[in-house]
């Protein structure tokens, strides 16, 4: 079949759910076209060993355009979206215009900052490979200027505040009491690090709130033993790139706030308002069919499917991402050959975190684990989820040497130049 037969299957977003449908309608009846901002797949449940300096960039990202090498039915498009004309069928990026027969949004989410000015001003998010090399820069640069500062800034320098109890919260300052306890002081012998403290703030009364009550009490228990100081019930409220504040008083001095609490559905403009519901996620049926639109879908977290398993929508979590693409693109092969389609049905297959070495926890359909054997379980589906086979293989001995010699990778502060136009 000529490309100028086939129907125009547009895809939004090379994340999980993406890059999966893309892969999988390859040499389908479809001409399929990728868009994304960036030219690469980055593997986000990796960013906070990015932040922390553990892996480098490139270990965890990998070009859009290898994925589809010999591929003359798969288009990649590097641009921003400006909207989606579902009336014309038609997206709009920054530099051209797209027609399409079937869109398929696939555009992740954001950070929600639940509209504090100042967290979105001074807080440091952590949603992209550039926000976490942004982070490390931060926190490699706090150490430098500490061996220089006043007593009176060093606690600011020295106080980092990750707020957000989530996986995300709990990996990230686990990691960073491994920096401190491992790599920082042969790096800074004459500092004292007995002064950096690092803080989890969590809103509710856990660590790992979806997670099980083991999970919970165990993760926690873990972090304090590492000398992670946990606060729960700590709401905060304000900042000002100097002073955290929380709801009920207390304050922490620091100029490092990572804001891991809380994420939207990153929607692009042009979705009619009656199709998004809270979450900032665009509402589907069973089908992953956004409702009140033609030949429009969306997958993976920018997505709220709710079925009688999920009531409220399923959890924003990789696997439920790569799960709906692999049904929707079963489906659009079923309705090329006028076949009926199957609605989308989850198995949750379980959640873990790691917290540190030789410490993680797993939660499974019928019972839950801890400590050691949790965290090569961890480490051995993360691996198992990167794409390349070449990726792996650097993450892998990244591991096994931060293994024996509890010391990560370089630690390298990168910042672009600012290079002076030419006259």
């Amino acid at each position: 079949m000529s490309h100028d037969m086939k129907k125009r299957l547009v895809i939004l977003g090379g994340g999980f759910a993406g890059l999966q449908l893309a892969r999988r309608m390859k040499g389908s009846t479809y001409d399929v076209l990728l868009i994304d901002k960036l030219n690469f797949h980055q593997f986000q449940p990796l960013l906070y060993q990015v932040a922390t300096a553990r892996l480098e960039p490139s270990a965890i990202s990998f070009p859009l355009r290898k994925v589809f090498h010999g591929s003359s039915d798969v288009h990649v498009r590097i641009s921003d979206i400006s909207h989606i004309d579902t009336t014309g069928k038609q997206v709009v990026t920054a530099d051209s215009t797209y027609p399409y027969d079937i869109l398929v949004i696939a555009t992740g989410c954001t950070t929600n900052f639940f509209g504090n000015k100042n967290f979105e001003r001074y807080a440091l998010p952590m949603k992209s490979t550039n926000e976490a090399i942004a982070l490390r820069n931060r926190i490699l640069q706090n150490f430098e200027d500490a061996l220089t500062a006043s007593e009176e800034e060093k606690e600011g320098i020295l106080n980092i505040v990750v707020a957000g109890g989530g996986p995300t919260g709990v990996e990230l300052a686990g990691s960073l009491a491994e920096m401190k306890k491992y790599v920082l002081p042969r790096d800074y012998p004459d500092m004292d690090f007995s002064k950096l403290n690092v803080y989890l703030a969590e809103g509710g009364a856990h660590t790992l709130q979806a997670m099980s009550s083991e999970a919970q009490v165990k993760s926690q228990q873990y972090l304090e033993e590492m000398g992670v100081k946990v606060l729960t019930n700590a709401i905060a409220t304000d900042y000002d790139g100097r002073t955290l504040i929380f709801k009920d008083g207390t304050e922490i001095k620091t100029r490092t706030m990572i804001w891991s609490a809380g994420i939207r559905g990153n929607v692009p403009t042009g979705i009619p308002e009656s199709s998004i519901v809270r979450g900032n996620r665009i509402t589907t049926d069973e089908y992953n069919k956004v409702k009140g639109c033609d030949d429009v879908y969306a997958l993976g977290d920018v997505a709220y499917m709710e079925t009688s398993d999920f009531p409220k929508g399923h959890p924003q979590l990789a696997n439920v991402a790569i799960n709906q693409a692999k049904n929707l693109a079963a489906n659009l092969k079923k309705a090329a050959s006028g076949k009926a389609p199957l609605p989308f049905r989850y198995q949750s297959p379980g959640s873990m975190a790691t917290v540190g070495k030789h410490k993680a926890v797993v939660d499974l359909p019928r019972f839950s684990f801890q400590g050691r054997l949790a965290w090569f379980t961890w480490m051995f589906l993360h691996l198992m989820l990167i794409l390349s086979v070449r990726n792996r293989f650097f993450i892998f001995i990244n591991w096994a040497i931060s293994y024996f010699t509890d010391d990560t990778t370089l630690r390298l502060i990168l910042r672009p130049e600012q290079t002076p136009a030419k006259e």
